[in-house]
């Protein structure tokens, strides 16, 4: 795959941990031995995979003369934090739109990112109903800042288009350089699927180096047959732009939806028990809302056998931890 004809900025300082879980393997019995990617240590202001997209998304706002960025996401979204980040350094404005999927969820004075984004300077913060025409809204922002004399670019949800998913196909292939390094052979890769950018730049990135490692999402929001669609939809696209000739068959795209709960970033008991159990077998931090999950229905699996006796399982961390201190109270009763 050649990236070289897309802007790109250098946010990363090298290739992420890949690092074993004894622990947390033994815990769960022994049978699989588990892996962990550490994209939880991309630089950023908390860390986080979204840097890996903006290092494309911001480059070509950037070379198309953009002097404010426009992002969408939940109220304590990651991808919101990182953008503001990234925005702060490159001396662009930042203005965010935040969908409140959960009624009186926005806080003002709220913790984790909500106060990240106070710190980051971010320009503007409108708050909309769930279920809101993000896209429109944007737009309309955009709007609004052009008629002022700003040229704004819209970065969508999770930088979840071709050019932010690029940015996990570059994953894919660091990650098989890695494995090959190492000597390591893996049998799956799970990752967590939300806004699907991550997960199509995963399975494009692995067709695209003849990896031949299957990889599983496992779901945040939405159903599997739903969030299948989107993930493939936006993995032909990726593909089609890199040149990937393999394509991306329907059948490689797998999501698991049964650790949504009742809703996106609604607490679950699999989710509580999952962020405890990196936390206290492998000091590592998980979000409560996307890799919190994902771990839930990583363990889950393993407990069901769904991985071979034997296996190598890798579990992509995609960060996220400041939002853990606005989910206090859940973990203090959970």
């Amino acid at each position: 795959m050649n990236f070289t004809k897309f802007p790109r900025r250098s946010y990363l300082q090298g290739p992420t941990p890949i690092e074993s879980m004894p622990s947390l393997s033994e815990a769960l019995g022994g049978d699989v031995n588990l892996y962990i990617k550490r994209d939880d240590l991309l630089p950023g202001s908390g860390g986080g995979n979204k840097t890996r997209k903006l290092e494309f998304c911001i480059a070509d706002a950037l070379e198309k003369g953009a002097d404010a960025i426009i992002t969408c996401g939940a109220v304590q979204s990651n991808h919101a934090r990182l953008t503001a980040a990234w925005s702060a350094k490159e001396g662009l404005d930042c203005h965010l739109i935040l969908e409140e999927r959960v009624k009186g969820s926005y806080k003002t004075d709220a913790s984790g990112n909500n106060f990240l984004f106070e710190l980051l300077d971010v320009k503007s913060i409108a708050v909309v109903a769930g279920g809101s025409d993000m896209m429109a809204e944007m737009s309309k922002k955009a709007d609004a800042l052009a008629a002022a004399g700003k040229k704004p670019y819209i970065i969508p949800g999770g930088a979840s288009n071709a050019i932010g998913a690029m940015g996990y196909a570059v994953c894919a292939e660091e990650t098989m350089g890695q494995l090959n390094e190492m000597r390591l052979a893996i049998d799956h890769i799970i990752v967590p699927s939300g806004s699907a950018g991550t997960h199509a730049g995963m399975a494009v990135g692995m067709a695209g180096v003849n990896g031949g490692i299957p990889i599983s999402g496992v779901n945040v929001s939405r159903p599997k047959d739903v969030q299948e669609e989107i993930v493939y939809k936006l993995s032909q696209e990726l593909a089609e732009k890199l040149g990937v000739k393999s394509g991306i068959a329907r059948e490689d795209i797998v999501c698991f939806d049964q650790y949504v709960g009742p809703g996106y970033s609604l607490p679950t008991e699999s989710m509580v028990e999952a962020v405890k159990l990196f936390a206290r077998t492998e000091a590592v931090l998980l979000d409560p809302v996307y890799s919190g999950k994902a771990a839930a229905g990583l363990i889950d699996l393993v407990r069901k056998g769904h991985f071979p006796a034997g296996s190598n399982v890798l579990f992509l961390h995609t960060g996220g931890s400041p939002a853990l201190y606005a989910y206090m109270d859940t973990f203090r009763q959970g």
